[in-house]
């Protein structure tokens, strides 16, 4: 753990990010949804996080807001890990792009809104990735039906 890069991001990010915890050695940092994009422009331009690794979500049907969106990056000149994590609504699970900041994220965002139904605003292509088109809802939210069957779509023989 790299205790000296982790402060410099402390103190870089005081106005941006609520909380601030080390946790299995990477540094956690919770936002609200509109300081988000802020918040990730100046990890990558100030704090050396040039390397966008993931987006995923994590799903609290108890709770409110419900989803937890959660992104990891990378600094390839401290060689560190940080998770920056906020929270929106399932009656509104919208965020801004990373795109512009990270092309990569183009695809990622694909997964999640597949799998969640996050919405990336600003991604023009959010088209299904991992299904088919025309799969019906998302199935890593806890609430989806495991036994639900999934609306046939004809076979496509490649030659139309």
């Amino acid at each position: 753990m790299n205790v000296t890069a982790f402060e410099r991001v402390r103190e870089r990010l005081a106005g941006l990010a609520g909380e601030a915890e080390v946790s299995h050695g990477v540094l956690v940092l919770l936002v609200e949804p509109d300081a988000l994009l802020g918040t990730v422009r100046a990890l990558k331009d100030d704090c050396g996080f040039d390397l966008f690794l993931d987006v995923t979500a994590v799903d609290w049907p108890e709770r409110e807001p419900r989803f937890d969106v959660v992104y990891h990056f990378y600094s390839t000149r401290e060689f560190v890990r940080v998770r920056v994590k906020t929270r929106v609504p399932v009656t509104d699970p919208t965020l801004d792009t990373m795109v512009a900041l990270y092309g990569s994220a183009r695809y990622m965002e694909r997964e999640c809104h597949e799998m969640y139904g996050i919405v990336f605003r600003g991604n023009d292509d959010l088209r299904p990735i991992l299904l088919y088109e025309g799969f019906v809802g998302h199935p890593l939210r806890k609430d989806y039906p495991k036994q639900k069957e999934q609306p046939l779509v004809p076979y496509r023989d490649g030659k139309s």
